[in-house]
């Protein structure tokens, strides 16, 4: 019995499941679905795509603001039959939120278009994910993505150093230096007038096989206004905090453990997006270089001019990294 898009029967589609996986893993039998309906794909279905079977396995989650549980029924990571490559397996979901930064506020969609053009305009840097568009069954834009083994630049900060100070005495450096290139990244995109879209920490991972770091989903598009790349930009801003405060260093944090130290703030202080994020961060740490700080406070609630091209931060963050 042949299968829908391929001329694999069922023991043929067993034997090359058997040979990647190990065998308390094996299905008792294999299932074909259609790939137009992403929530009919379970655990341990084939789906075939330009006629390559993909055994499906978990559903990816979510990081976005702090639903790291939360599963996306959309994103599934799968393993190509043919050559055991694991691969993303991602399909057309549509979104839509508004985000306000200040006065500014960004009606933001998931565009699979705009992912497909940026990976077609990233092919072969080392810097971004890797990956290909196909059609399902409806025609609509699937993405076949390389899966990256590697930690976030969150978790890459977290592990370094003993305490603050001797991390950004003696880590913050180097790990600035490879911030640099990552925001040389994004530049890129912006030169060839595409935005990122949804710019966070863990959508930067550090490949585990190149000690890159890269970039990963950029389906988000936003309608910016007379800002172009502020959304982007604001989101640089927030993964230059975290790495500098080596994590997020919050109100109630500092109410927790430094009170004194809560008392020395004011509202100006403070994130522009986050109230409850500290960007003033020399008057926690008072080793940081004022040049340093002063980027920071451009994504302050104080901040009376905010970045516009990546060139400026870029600027700023080179003339930054000569004080340390």
């Amino acid at each position: 019995m042949a299968f829908q898009n391929g001329d694999y029967p069922e023991k043929e589609l067993l034997r090359m499941i058997r040979k990647w996986l190990p065998r308390d893993r094996i299905p008792r039998r294999v299932r074909v679905k259609d790939t137009a309906d992403f929530f009919r794909v379970d655990y341990d279905d084939v789906v075939f795509l330009k006629g390559v079977p993909y055994l499906v396995r978990n559903n990816e989650r979510e990081g976005r603001f702090g639903l790291e549980d939360e599963q996306k029924f959309w994103v599934k990571r799968a393993r190509n039959l043919l050559t055991g490559d694991v691969k993303i397996l991602k399909w057309v979901f549509k979104e839509r939120f508004d985000a306000k930064i200040g006065s500014l506020v960004f009606e933001c969609v998931r565009s699979p278009e705009k992912e497909a053009r940026i990976l077609e305009l990233v092919r072969g840097r080392p810097d971004f994910m890797q990956g290909e568009t196909v059609p399902d069954s409806s025609g609509n834009q699937l993405r076949v993505l390389d899966y990256i083994t590697g930690k976030t630049l969150g978790q890459h900060t977290l592990e370094l150093g003993r305490n603050h100070e001797d991390f950004f005495h003696n880590h913050f450096p180097a790990l600035l230096d490879e911030f640099l290139g990552v925001v040389e990244a994004i530049r890129f995109l912006h030169e060839n007038n595409e935005k990122h879209g949804d710019i966070r920490r863990d959508h930067i991972i550090k490949d585990s096989e190149t000690g890159r770091y890269r970039w990963i989903d950029f389906d988000f598009n936003y309608r910016h206004g007379e800002s172009r790349f502020g959304f982007d930009l604001f989101g640089l801003g927030n993964v230059l905090l975290f790495i500098t405060g080596r994590g997020d260093i919050t109100t109630y944090r500092l109410l927790q453990e430094s009170p004194d130290l809560l008392e020395r703030l004011s509202e100006d202080d403070v994130n522009i997006v986050f109230h409850n994020r500290v960007n003033n961060l020399k008057k926690i740490f008072p080793y940081i270089p004022e040049k340093l700080n002063r980027v920071l406070m451009h994504f302050s609630l104080s901040a009376p001019l905010y970045y516009e091209y990546t060139r400026e931060l870029l600027e700023d963050l080179g003339e930054a990294r000569e004080d340390l």
